[in-house]
């Protein structure tokens, strides 16, 4: 019953958005945002190369599906010897890896505007299961014509599930931390 609830509901929430829409995600308008721990603090950046495709069908909210690609040299901690540390063989080997990607598997309803969607995350040649906290913004005309919508999403990795493992230790302090928080906003326009 709780489910069915939840179903109509978030088919109130996207009843804006026509039969089974393919929206495309907005390089220019979102955000695929990080942050990790660095000895006492925490580090944010994010990836400017964002491309990909959100599916969305009003009638059938659990069948949404999402297809993105990351270009792992577009990432920026605003520190340009630090980004080019990442790039290379101590982290993401960029020239070995130039992408990761996202494909969704399944989404679960969580609210009347929210859902947890898992899919497979491929980053350093590894693919592993991860499940991010989405939430629909919204929907309406653009600023250039069309129709966008808005969409945010929240989750969390372990690097070193990834192989992405080296770090130092400076008097029993881990120099880089494992868990990396994900926080991605998503503009994506109807195609």
């Amino acid at each position: 019953m709780i489910t069915r609830i939840a179903a109509l509901l978030i088919l109130i929430a996207l009843s804006a958005l026509s039969q089974a829409d393919t929206l495309k995600i907005d390089p220019v308008h979102s955000t695929v945002g990080f942050k990790i721990r660095h000895l006492f603090a925490n580090v944010t950046g994010r990836f400017t190369d964002v491309s990909g495709t959100i599916n969305v069908d009003p009638a059938h909210p659990g069948n949404a599906s999402v297809n993105a690609t990351i270009a792992i040299k577009s990432i920026d901690t605003a520190n340009a010897m630090r980004d080019k540390d990442l790039r290379g063989p101590n982290f993401f080997e960029s020239d070995k890896f130039p992408t990761m990607t996202f494909q969704s598997s399944k989404v679960v309803l969580s609210g009347t505007q929210e859902a947890d969607l898992t899919g497979d995350l491929t980053l350093h040649g590894v693919t592993k299961p991860v499940t991010l906290h989405v939430q629909f913004l919204g929907k309406g005309p653009g600023m250039m014509g069309g129709t966008t919508t808005g969409w945010e999403a929240t989750g969390s990795i372990n690097r070193s599930d990834y192989g992405l493992t080296w770090s130092k230790t400076i008097e029993g302090t881990k120099l880089v931390g494992d868990d990396v928080s994900i926080d991605l906003e998503i503009t994506a326009d109807e195609k």
